[in-house]
């Protein structure tokens, strides 16, 4: 998370204010999300405010807009990245730039993400699937986190929020969308 923040700070350098969105219903993320998200935000100068949504994504945006916040942050959340056409909608509509979690939101419009590659972690379920099939016991298989992280850029929502991608931050991304 601290280097997703980091990444969104370097693209959007003018933002200051940054608007945390959690689901509370996904009770581990939003946990980790509060408890690690201040102490991020405070090591780069960042000032933070947590909105928590889960089908409000609406009003989440409203508060966002009302309160001016520069940049939006949203958690990894499967119901968000369900919602992911909703969330490019409203943000293009209130031109806010957004952060999230899988390359999914960003090919629908947002502007990054930073998170695990999912053709990885499909990857390992299947490695693990397969060794079940043949006689592992689940609860004997060790816990393997997500090693190959991707970083990726919308460069034409960049370009309709008024915002130059250096090309520091470019070479630095496993895929710039045109």
């Amino acid at each position: 998370m601290a280097k997703r923040l980091g990444l969104f700070h370097d693209l959007v350098p003018k933002a200051s204010r940054i608007a945390v969105l959690v689901n509370p219903a996904n009770q581990p993320i939003a946990e980790a999300m509060l408890r690690d998200m201040p102490e991020a935000a405070r090591a780069i100068g960042l000032q933070i405010q947590v909105l928590k949504a889960s089908l409000e994504i609406e009003a989440a945006f409203a508060t966002l807009v009302r309160d001016r916040a520069d940049a939006f942050f949203v958690a990894g959340d499967g119901f968000f990245n369900s919602r992911r056409v909703q969330f490019a909608t409203l943000a293009a509509r209130d031109r806010i730039p957004t952060s999230c979690f899988g390359r999914e939101m960003v090919e629908a419009g947002l502007l990054m993400s930073y998170g695990p590659d999912t053709l990885d972690s499909w990857r390992q379920t299947g490695v693990y699937t397969g060794r079940i099939l043949k006689g592992a016991k689940p609860a004997e298989l060790p816990v393997v986190r997500s090693t190959k992280f991707e970083f990726v850029i919308n460069l034409q929502t960049a370009r309709a929020l008024g915002i130059e991608v250096p090309n520091s931050i470019q070479l630095l991304a496993d895929e710039v969308i045109e």
